[in-house]
């Protein structure tokens, strides 16, 4: 290597350092730790921002983040937090990227939306200059960890996360705190008819029906069946026992000649995809299984739960 090319690498290299700084150690953890908490690493970007940093930002000079996952809003959710806005100002800035015509919201769409109903005609806001792809992950990442989103826009969040950043559905598992199961059964989603993914999205199917359905290959049969759950008000049991193969049918003739089966296990399904972990019930005893505490934090939070302390 000549010293006009180490020039030229020491330079790129130089280039490439400020660049880090300004994302901060809070993205590293974000995009390359083994699990991803959403709220650290917005905390930290907010720490570690100087005043100087946060800038008052034209409600009307912002336009929504491209990648944002969440196509419906909770407008119950938006006039609560208008009203608190109103009562108490915003709490903390949203995080922006300059562009061409103004800004774009990377993170904190529904205070944007929640400020412009209180009236108000600006908001704080920190500026970063995230790549495309980093913006796509901080708004799914806000999304699948802050929001409830319903069953397709979770599973559409999670596909765009394993394929940004490469992982298998082992990996992405590791890093959302969810179950390898609960991964499965919502990539799943994806694979069903776009008339069935509309009637999970309007609730009309619950998850458990879905899961049920996904397991079909016969786009028709689904599209049969979906109507059915809809119109008919089907149980999950009853679509069990129609979609069942005359050898599947066999073996569940075998197996109520069995002992009884654990009557719960329903609702374990229903729990294990409301928490995207492992749940049992056995014995009068209900077990929620959670991988370490921010896991344990995120199911209390989904139980709206809060411990001081």
């Amino acid at each position: 290597m000549n010293n006009n090319e180490t020039k030229e690498i020491l330079q790129e290299t130089q280039q490439e350092e400020p660049k880090r700084r300004a994302l901060g150690k809070g993205l590293e953890e974000l995009f390359y730790g083994d699990t991803i908490d959403y709220n650290k690493v917005e905390e930290k970007i907010i720490n570690t921002s100087s005043k100087e940093e946060i800038i008052e930002i034209p409600l009307d000079k912002l336009r929504p983040n491209p990648y944002q996952p969440r196509k419906v809003f909770n407008q119950e959710k938006i006039d609560e937090l208008a009203e608190s806005i109103i009562e108490h100002g915003i709490f903390q800035p949203i995080i922006a990227k300059k562009s061409m015509q103004g800004y774009e919201i990377i993170a904190g769409e529904r205070r944007v939306r929640a400020s412009k109903q209180a009236g108000l005609k600006t908001i704080p806001a920190i500026i970063k200059n995230f790549s495309d792809n980093e913006m796509m992950q901080i708004a799914l990442l806000e999304n699948l960890q802050r929001e409830n989103l319903n069953a397709i826009e979770e599973a559409k969040a999670i596909k765009k996360i394993q394929e940004s950043l490469n992982l298998t559905q082992e990996e992405v598992a590791k890093k959302l705190s969810k179950s390898r199961s609960h991964v499965t059964n919502m990539l799943g989603l994806l694979k069903l008819p776009d008339l069935v993914q509309k009637q999970i999205e309007d609730d009309k199917i619950s998850m458990a029906h879905a899961r049920v359905l996904s397991k079909l290959e016969d786009e028709k049969q689904i599209e049969k069946l979906s109507k059915q759950i809809e119109e008919e008000k089907i149980s999950v049991r009853a679509l069990e026992e129609m979609t069942k193969s005359k050898e599947e049918y066999k073996r569940a003739k075998e197996i109520k000649r069995r002992p009884k089966n654990n009557e719960y296990n329903y609702i374990q399904e229903e729990l294990s995809d409301k928490f995207g972990t492992k749940v049992k019930i056995n014995n009068n005893k209900l077990e929620i299984k959670f991988v370490n505490s921010k896991d344990l934090e995120r199911i209390l939070e989904i139980m709206n739960i809060k411990i001081e302390g």
